[in-house]
């Protein structure tokens, strides 16, 4: 009648601002903690486990408002995603903090987008009296 929780203009928005949020604050922090220099492939661990950190505990307060277990998923992807790709770029330039606020929150969006892409194949295409 109303449609899926995840059709609404509310919960998109929210999905979509949960995870820009996350991956600018994953950005912003592995850009104060990782250095030029660094060993990559040990601060990709390290900056995706910030991320994981970091997107759980931000989900706690965005699934309150936008659905525990639809922010759950795309948050701690986007926060993995974020600092990996943070973190290794901090390895090879300096980076400035707006510059990485800047890339964690396009790595935000981005991890959402696939995980809507993700979603949309897994569940077909739907017909609207199926679900009247």
């Amino acid at each position: 009648m109303g449609g899926s929780m995840d059709s609404r203009l509310y919960f998109v928005l929210g999905d979509l601002a949960s995870n820009i949020l996350v991956g600018l604050v994953v950005g912003w922090l592995c850009s104060l903690i990782v250095g030029v220099g660094w060993h990559m492939f040990l601060t990709m661990i390290l900056t995706m486990v910030i991320g994981m950190v970091v997107g759980m505990a931000l989900w706690i307060p965005l699934g309150i408002c936008f659905g525990s277990m639809e922010v759950m998923l795309p948050t701690m992807f986007g926060g993995m995603l974020s600092g990996m790709v943070v973190g290794m770029w901090a390895t090879m330039t300096p980076l400035a903090g707006n510059e990485a606020i800047a890339i964690g929150a396009a790595c935000g969006l981005i991890a959402m987008v696939i995980i809507w892409i993700l979603n949309s194949s897994l569940r077909g295409i739907r017909s609207y009296e199926a679900e009247n």
